[in-house]
């Protein structure tokens, strides 16, 4: 089993990573090779037996030299995130929609169809939308991370309708707690009003505590892109997205989450400082979901809000 995971040296794309090579196996069968591509890595990226790529995934050549004829297993999470695809819209349209067209051209010339999982977003949706979303629920995006996250879902669909590769399409939730520094993402704040706290540092959150957020965990979501690459095709039938489970919870209750796992002191550090572009593109974004096909393939939730801040705090070793 040949594996490439683009933005292989983020939090997620590592992650993955690290589990896949202590499962030692995909689908059955032993992994063989693990190529990870992304603009730069953790600097412990040499512990671990893996081919680091360093380059653009919105480069050819690049792309080229990473998913070749025997690859068979994509996981694409390379992206320019939310915040950062809004500000600069060529940089998001080259990364996230050239990269994307380009990946999907290289899979074509493997020995076999790849099977692939591309991380999509909530942001797929916005407008008037109902109180609660579910499976039938349209995709309407109102940023342009979101747009392009939507046609990276259209192409998954076609390519595999054609035999080109055997692609789902994962929309992810905030994923809660991220480790290490905030990035560019417009949803940064849902894990620094709980990261930052925890490692005693103040937070000035920019958005208001009664946003809502719909979250996942780490964890969670790793689970879920293996769930989602080891599920057979017939699973998924022509519909290859997915909204992915999750858990409702407005900022004030991660807050208060935290001081029941830490106590009064973390829950002090947080003070609100509202941010009108953040707060923009933030309350575009559905809150509350019915996810009854996702269930039903198997995907998990976390069980709340106070059991994601308690794996945070395991996997980084805090002292509370």
């Amino acid at each position: 089993m040949n594996i490439l995971i683009t933005g292989g040296g983020g939090f997620l794309g590592f992650r993955l990573a690290r589990t896949l090579l202590a499962r030692g196996q995909l689908g059955g069968k032993p992994i063989t090779s693990l190529t990870l591509l992304d603009g730069a890595f953790p600097s412990d990226v040499n512990d671990f037996k893996v081919r680091a790529v360093t380059g653009d995934v919105s480069d050819a050549a690049t792309i080229a030299s990473v998913c070749t004829r025997d690859t068979d297993a994509v996981f694409h999470l390379a992206a320019v995130v939310s915040g950062a695809a809004e500000a600069d819209f060529d940089l998001g349209m080259r990364v996230n929609y050239k990269g994307m067209e380009l990946l999907l051209a290289q899979m074509r010339k493997c020995s076999k169809p790849p099977r692939m999982v591309y991380t999509s977003s909530v942001a797929a949706f916005g407008g008037s939308l109902p109180e609660v979303l579910d499976d039938s629920t349209i995709a309407n995006p109102q940023t342009s991370y979101g747009t392009q996250k939507v046609i990276g879902e259209y192409l998954v669909t076609d390519y595999s309708r054609k035999g080109f590769i055997d692609g789902r399409s994962l929309r992810l939730p905030t994923i809660v707690v991220r480790a290490g520094k905030a990035n560019a993402a417009a949803s940064s704040f849902a894990s620094a009003v709980i990261r930052e706290p925890l490692n005693g540092v103040a937070y000035e959150c920019p958005v208001d505590p009664s946003t809502g957020v719909w979250l996942l965990s780490p964890g969670k979501v790793v689970e879920a892109f293996i769930h989602a690459w080891e599920l057979p095709a017939e699973a998924w039938g022509t519909q290859r997205w997915l909204n992915l489970p999750g858990i409702t919870a407005s900022v004030a209750e991660m807050v208060e989450a935290m001081r029941k796992v830490a106590g009064d002191a973390a829950a002090k550090r947080v003070s609100y400082k509202g941010d009108p572009r953040i707060q923009a593109i933030v309350k575009t974004w559905p809150v509350k979901f019915r996810t009854p096909r996702a269930l039903e393939m198997g995907f998990k939730p976390d069980a709340d809000v106070e059991s994601v801040i308690r794996a945070y705090i395991a996997d980084e070793k805090i002292k509370i």
